[in-house]
């Protein structure tokens, strides 16, 4: 069978373009049938997107569905930036995908300061992926006999949840009421993969076992929005998602009135007032300059759940001048979600990426790629808060945009 005979059946309404791959039973030529059938439907040439080094059949049931080809982004590097963290310690070279000017060359100047004077101190303080099962009971006494009961039998649901992967452990159940409405926030140990989908079978695994061994207890939903996924939220600002990490560093007031002609009460004023008051005053869940920034494109080039910026890039900058007069400057992520396996990190360009950094794949002892990924990541956003601090007293802000992100275009 051609690839045209293919495109005419999908044409006809004889084959839907979700079924092609097991047509053809080859998802490279799969793929090429549905970008042949979008170009003749449409009317336009599909080239760029199909020119990939991507193995579709390595996606199929994976990644992605009814693939076409590939999204390419510029990928540009920032460093070395020095980490010394508890499995992050030497020096690296920051993988950036992104279409946004002068964000490479933000982080990249960041990092030349941070690493000129002494590095970045990076430790992830927490480390648990949630997912939250809501359940409805009869009344709101019935919610607390339940609760109650679920303190009781902990020991059962751990053996439960984990019986499904050797990778997986239940570290705790964190309740939540609501009237005759209970969510049970089961935070768990994922390893070196971020986790979602394992947290979220063995939370079915779970509330099956829970209505099978309780009576009047229904299950509504195994995602009941208290995770919290994809959403900005407090539950994650508070109590952690994935890693809770943060990133330090300490600028000495020489350097910066040498290198910038800038004080250390220059950069805590602008942190102060637009970080902290600003953030206060919009009711931002971030409390910060750009976060979002560096985390995308880290995300992007090292085949994270990017869909996940949403939390991850909650957070707080702080900086205050220290007992010697120096700057002291740190960035908390309280909700980074991060994988080193699983997931978007096994494409090709992404687990180059993350080789970059040496966290490509399982670490050992397993969960030690997944966390020294995050503290790295962590100082990467530091470089990109402190440059911008610093650019924005300096008033480069739009300066550096005029020269790295409008090239030929008309002002």
């Amino acid at each position: 069978m051609s690839l045209d005979d293919v495109v005419r059946m999908i044409e006809e309404g004889k084959v839907k373009m979700h079924e092609v791959d097991e047509l053809l039973k080859d998802s490279n030529l799969a793929t090429r049938a549905r970008r042949m059938y979008l170009e003749r439907r449409l009317g336009v040439e599909l080239k760029a997107i199909g020119s990939t080094i991507i193995d579709f059949n390595q996606v199929y049931r994976r990644n992605t569905e009814n693939t076409i080809g590939a999204a390419q982004i510029p990928i540009g590097v920032a460093g070395p930036l020095l980490v010394r963290g508890l499995y992050a310690n030497g020096s690296y070279y920051i993988p950036l995908a992104t279409t946004e000017g002068a964000l490479v060359a933000s982080v990249n100047r960041g990092a030349k300061v941070v690493t000129e004077n002494g590095g970045a101190r990076s430790i992830v303080i927490k480390d648990g992926m949630a997912r939250a099962p809501l359940f409805k009971l009869p009344s709101a006494v019935d919610s607390v006999k339940f609760i109650d009961w679920v303190r009781l039998n902990l020991s059962r649901i751990k053996e439960v949840a984990e019986s499904g992967s050797r990778h997986l452990r239940l570290n705790e159940v964190q309740p939540f009421m609501m009237g005759n409405n209970v969510w049970l926030r089961l935070v768990f140990n994922t390893g070196d993969a971020m986790g979602m989908n394992m947290v979220t079978i063995a939370s079915e695994r779970v509330a099956k076992w829970i209505e099978d061994n309780y009576q009047g207890v229904r299950l509504i939903s195994v995602s009941g929005n208290m995770c919290v996924d994809k959403k900005p939220n407090a539950v994650n600002f508070l109590m952690g998602r994935g890693k809770t990490v943060v990133s330090e560093a300490v600028i000495s007031r020489r350097y910066l009135m040498e290198r910038f002609g800038i004080t250390p009460e220059d950069v805590v004023n602008v942190n102060v007032r637009k970080n902290l008051l600003g953030s206060a005053y919009a009711h931002s869940y971030g409390f910060n300059a750009h976060f979002a920034n560096i985390i995308t494109a880290i995300f992007i080039a090292t085949g994270q759940d990017v869909a996940q910026v949403v939390e991850s890039s909650m957070g707080t900058t702080w900086a205050e001048v220290n007992d010697d007069g120096d700057l002291y400057v740190s960035v908390t992520l309280p909700s980074l979600e991060v994988g080193t396996v699983g997931g978007g990190t096994g494409l090709p360009t992404q687990r180059e990426a993350l080789q970059m950094l040496g966290v490509q794949g399982g670490g050992d002892p397993p969960g030690s790629n997944a966390v020294k990924f995050a503290e790295i990541v962590a100082a990467a956003v530091l470089a990109g808060e402190l440059n911008l601090l610093i650019a924005q007293h300096r008033r480069e802000l739009g300066r550096a945009h005029e020269m790295l992100g409008r090239a030929g275009k008309q002002t």
